[in-house]
């Protein structure tokens, strides 16, 4: 865990989903908006995060989203995807691709809309965790999801070797 500490150092952006009129994802876009974030000499890149409109994707858009940022980045900056959701079993198959062996970490926000105890919360988290190849950074957010990651489950979280 301390490599990807010292990896993650420093200020990590959470990246927009540009969208072209008709809805759909503006890749040109979107590679404007890498170099643009790189160029400004930011250590990392968080795409499809809460920020990144990754909710409103289909799982092609996702992945092509995450597959785009990985190539701008060319592995010369980190990229923490984000991969989160109110159904742990479809975090979970999401989990299966192998794309994810690409990235530094994975950011998953607490589960959403459920409203799960902090019981919930842990199991849902850990199924994450002993799944991911790379690690999970919990991203707590209560105004979005309805619930909040507490202290003490944060801490019970944290004795998880993969978060």
């Amino acid at each position: 865990m301390a490599k990807i500490t010292k990896q993650l150092t420093g200020t990590g952006v959470a990246i927009v989903t540009p969208f072209t009129k008709e809805g759909k994802v503006d890749f040109p876009a979107l590679v404007k908006l890498i170099g643009h974030i790189v160029k400004g000499k930011c250590e990392y890149l968080v795409p499809l995060g809460t920020t990144g409109e990754s909710v409103v994707l289909s799982d092609a858009e996702y992945y092509d989203v995450l597959s785009c940022t990985l190539e701008c980045a060319n592995g010369k900056i980190p990229v923490v995807a984000g991969l989160g959701g109110n159904n742990t079993t479809a975090v979970l198959k999401k989990l299966e691709d192998p794309i994810f062996e690409q990235v530094s970490a994975i950011l998953s926000v607490s589960p959403y809309y459920n409203k799960p105890n902090q019981q919930g919360i842990q199991r849902h988290y850990r199924a994450i965790a002993d799944q991911s190849p790379v690690p999970v950074i919990l991203y707590n957010v209560p105004g979005r999801t309805g619930s909040n990651v507490q202290v003490d489950t944060t801490l019970e979280l944290a004795k998880h070797k993969n978060i």
